[in-house]
């Protein structure tokens, strides 16, 4: 059958437009480009030698063999597509190209190829000059080729959910119009146009390829190392800050608490540095928000789950509300359910967190009034949820800014209350972090007469031999508590840059009767220690200029015969720093500002007689 001239033509025509259009363009070189330029070259050449069958059909009488070998090169082309077609989706399925999978698949190919031309062809004429092609040489090609796509289909099947995207609409399609065009030369074996459903194919995948523009490539690449350089220039400003600012708040606390403890100080004095202490918990509290936005941004945030004891983080949460309330008009009122497990599994230092959060987020925006803390709970099986409660008779808060409440550095209501400080950092943490742990945060209010937040959390119910180890071990620990440590005679070095904060570790340490030695550098600790000093316990600040403790603690190990327990003393107090300074190799690990249950730990630990 003849279909004329200008359908063919117009084919190759578009053929040839889309090579010049693909291989013109810049891209980056991977399997799949490199296999789609194969398709549409070999369509190109299929489009062409389909135009010669028209003419081989008029000198066949003349020249049979140039004819038959004009039929073997169209199905040859036809079936290299097919293979190469395949070869594509199976890249598609599985992201990679087994090299030794694809060598056998080639030699497979090329010796189905060269079958073809072994195997006999016939012309059947349908009258003039015109006709189709039969034979061994054809059904073999036809079957070939229909395993093969057959084989794509088992493929995808394996991988349906895998396969269920735009870029397997080609193959799709080749099915559909490869079966309507099967169909068709079957009431009309004169009629080619398997080439043109290739040629629609290889248009379909132009648009469905991982074929981006270098330029535009490279240009990601640079935004996304200019990222990678800003985080990590975030990263290092906040240690620093955190360093920077933790470093002198552990002198305003070391010497506040000393001054509490000082029997000479009037209880007027005594008021001014509980005050003191407080502005200096507020300010610690900004770092640590700030460290936690940080961390949640860089998806760094960690809930890490252990054995805690709920009664005593209740009360520790009572007390620290109290502290915030100070002078200020307001009832506190507080309960817990007597049903909930005294031992719980969980990060409790967590759920502290974001009740606190709560808390002072209540107490900051009521100026009278109250603000009631409840915990009720709901147990089944080894599961409690808590369900937290924190009500206040504050300045509410309008129903259009409450979808805006847990946004970071919203503060909203602050045309009703403008000197109350803060960041608007508390909540967007809080709702971070509750869902981190499986949980839920609402919030009902009314503008100008309250706002009512609710917390619920799943946490493990502990027991059975944990529960006994626990009670055990709290025995001990208060018992061990009652203790007043002395540590006279026991001989303590202090490694320090800063000369204030050396200051603070010797009035801290001077309640423990041991003996206190400061220097302020990595250098003079080693030397001390090379000329035989002996030490029962070494303080050693981190980050400290030419030499950092870490440092430090290496030329240290390297004496012969060190065996001196090493407590890394830092301000960089950032979640996981403890796990990593151990990892190194220290004994232990204190914070600035020095907490003085921690120290007191210490000093039981490595100094108790």
């Amino acid at each position: 059958m003849n279909t004329g001239i200008y359908f063919p033509l117009s084919a190759i025509l578009f053929s040839l437009l889309l090579i010049f259009a693909y291989f013109s363009k810049e891209k980056i070189d991977t399997e799949e480009t490199h296999v789609y330029g194969w398709l549409i070259i070999v369509n190109f050449f299929a489009l062409i030698i389909e135009l010669l069958c028209s003419w081989a059909s008029t000198i066949y009488a003349t020249y049979p063999f140039l004819s038959n070998c004009i039929y073997k090169t169209y199905l040859a082309c036809l079936i290299l597509w097919i293979s190469i077609f395949t070869h594509y989706i199976y890249y598609l399925l599985y992201d990679s190209t087994n090299i030794k999978l694809h060598m056998i698949y080639k030699y497979i190919i090329l010796f189905g190829i060269i079958i073809i031309y072994f195997l006999p062809i016939e012309l059947v004429l349908l009258g003039g000059k015109t006709g189709y092609t039969t034979g061994l040489s054809v059904y073999y090609s036809y079957y070939f080729a229909g395993v093969l796509i057959f084989v794509s289909i088992l493929m995808i099947l394996m991988n349906l959910k895998r396969a269920l995207t735009k870029k397997f609409l080609p193959l799709y399609f080749l099915i559909v119009f490869g079966s309507i065009a099967t169909i068709l030369q079957i009431f009309s074996p004169g009629l080619l146009i398997l080439s043109y459903i290739e040629c629609f194919v290889v248009s379909v995948m132009y648009h469905t390829i991982e074929n981006p523009d270098v330029k535009t490539i490279e240009q990601l690449n640079q935004a996304k190392d200019a990222a990678v350089k800003a985080n990590q220039a975030k990263s290092d400003f906040l240690s620093s800050m955190s360093h920077e600012i933790r470093t002198p708040l552990n002198a305003i606390c070391g010497f506040s608490n000393s001054l509490l403890e000082n029997d000479g100080v009037s209880e007027e004095a005594k008021v001014d540095v509980k005050n003191i202490i407080m502005a200096s918990d507020s300010l610690l509290d900004l770092v640590n928000g700030i460290l936690d936005i940080s961390k949640i941004e860089a998806n760094k945030l960690e809930i890490i789950e252990t054995n805690y004891n709920f009664y005593k983080i209740f009360d520790e949460l009572v007390l620290l509300t109290k502290a915030r309330i100070g002078d200020k008009p307001l009832e506190f009122k507080y309960s817990y359910d007597e049903s909930i497990p005294k031992y719980l599994y969980g990060d409790g230092m967590r759920v502290k967190q974001v009740i606190l959060n709560l808390l002072t987020n209540s107490v900051k925006y009521t100026k009278e009034g109250f603000v009631e803390f409840r915990v009720r709970s709901v147990i089944k099986d080894n599961i409690v949820r808590l369900i937290i409660s924190v009500e206040d008779s504050g300045i509410g808060i309008k129903q259009e800014n409450i979808e805006k409440l847990f946004t970071k550095f919203e503060r909203l209501g602050v045309e009703k209350e403008t000197t109350t400080e803060g960041t608007g950092l508390g909540l967007a943490i809080t709702k971070k972090l509750v869902e981190m742990m499986g949980g839920k945060v609402s919030v009902q209010s009314i503008y100008g007469q309250g706002s009512l937040f609710t917390l619920s959390i799943d946490q493990k119910i502990v027991s059975g031999n944990e529960l006994e180890k626990l009670l055990k071990d709290e025995a001990t620990e208060v018992k061990a508590s009652d203790e007043v440590v002395d540590a006279s005679g026991k001989r303590v070095l202090v490694v320090d840059d800063n000369q204030l904060n050396l200051r603070v570790a010797e009035r801290l340490l001077k309640a423990y009767k041991c003996d206190i030695e400061c220097v302020s550098s990595g250098s003079e600790c080693i030397t001390k220690i090379v000329n035989g000093e002996n030490y029962d316990l070494i303080l050693l600040d981190d980050m400290m200029p030419k030499m950092s403790g870490s440092e430090t603690l290496i030329k240290l190990k390297e004496i012969d015969n060190f065996n001196i327990p090493v407590c890394v003393l830092t301000a960089n107090a950032i979640t996981g720093m403890r796990e990593e300074y151990l990892s190194k190799g220290f004994n232990d690990y204190l914070s600035k500002p020095i907490v003085k249950e921690e120290l007191n730990r210490v000093i039981k630990k490595y100094l108790k007689k």
